[in-house]
């Protein structure tokens, strides 16, 4: 009898694995599909505009750059006029000719506030008569980091759970209606693998829960508006050559051939638009990374990432102190 139990439970595990094995290769087929595949007209099936948070620097920028090469028109929001007017300028200079651009100045930490309403008041008369297609939730603020939460300053942790959760919630809340009127339109909400690919981000734990979030609203939102017309997708970048990474993350880097570029990320984010359900990683190494992750067990994920991490937070007191 125990040795037919050990039989039974062994030839279970054989099945687990091979069930997980075949649904990671489903998952590479697909990109290698996707990648042979010609890019779809985004314009065409989803609409003239796009609104896009975020969009001065890193993914957003690049981002911005390839949805305007590929002749959709922008609504930019960032917190910095000056910062608007020069990515609007790059852009005038380099996407298709008939790309137009509009920019609200709308600071997302503001959400709630009078501040806040009167910058959403603006968002909405720009957009008023726009095919507005596309709205990439980019924005998002990864630090305090590197720190246990008592050591955070509270009110940065506040900043940061406004703009990656209440400012993207209301950002898409605003846009949704006229997609719903035109029936057809594409959220793209930018994750993170720290929610992924891993089961828990200690010390970076306020904001690997804001990604969480992020996740889970947009695996809910993609089942509530599919049949709407509306893809609803949240795509998880690991790490990305931005200034979101931290001189400690790039100080303990390993290994440096899975951190993707800005602009190298963005031209597969857009290919992966409407593609890839409600949850994909459209780097293909680093859905390598991901494919990995799967064997490693929790509890070695989890020693590995606070030792990490703990070396990150000695780098960044050592910078501080110096």
């Amino acid at each position: 009898m125990a040795g037919a139990a050990v039989a039974f439970l062994f030839v279970s595990l054989i099945g687990v694995g091979a069930l997980y094995l075949s649904a990671t290769c489903l998952r590479v087929l697909a990109h290698l599909a996707l990648c042979l595949r010609r890019p779809i007209d985004l314009r065409r099936r989803y609409g003239s505009w796009a609104v896009i948070t975020g969009p001065t620097t890193g993914l957003g920028r690049s981002m911005s750059m390839e949805l305007a090469r590929r002749g959709i028109s922008l609504v930019l929001l960032d917190l910095d006029a000056a910062n608007l007017d020069e990515v609007s300028r790059t852009l005038r200079n380099k996407a298709h000719p008939d790309v137009l651009i509009r920019t609200v100045v709308f600071d997302l930490s503001l959400v709630g506030t009078v501040a806040g309403d009167e910058a959403m008041r603006r968002l909405k008369d720009a957009v008023e008569g726009l095919d507005v297609g596309i709205v990439v939730n980019n924005a998002a603020v990864a630090r305090p980091g590197a720190l246990y939460v008592h050591e955070a300053d509270v009110e940065k942790l506040t900043r940061m759970m406004q703009v990656n959760v209440m400012a993207l919630s209301e950002v898409t809340m605003a846009l949704v209606p006229g997609m719903l009127e035109r029936g057809r339109g594409a959220i793209v909400n930018v994750g993170s693998g720290s929610t992924v690919a891993v089961p828990s981000f200690p010390l970076y734990t306020v904001y690997s829960s804001t990604k969480r979030y992020v996740e889970h609203l947009s695996r809910c939102l993609h089942v509530e508006y599919k049949s709407r017309g509306i893809d609803v997708q949240c795509q998880v970048p690991f790490y990305v050559h931005t200034g979101m990474l931290s001189p400690a993350v790039k100080q303990t880097m390993r290994f440096p051939a899975f951190v993707a570029t800005a602009d190298a990320y963005a031209r597969d984010a857009a290919r992966w638009i409407g593609h890839g359900g409600a949850l994909c990683v459209p780097d293909a190494s680093q859905q390598l990374q991901w494919f990995l992750a799967g064997f490693v067990p929790d509890v070695v994920h989890d020693w590995y990432r606070l030792r990490r991490h703990l070396q990150h937070r000695a780098i960044l007191w050592s910078l501080a102190a110096g």
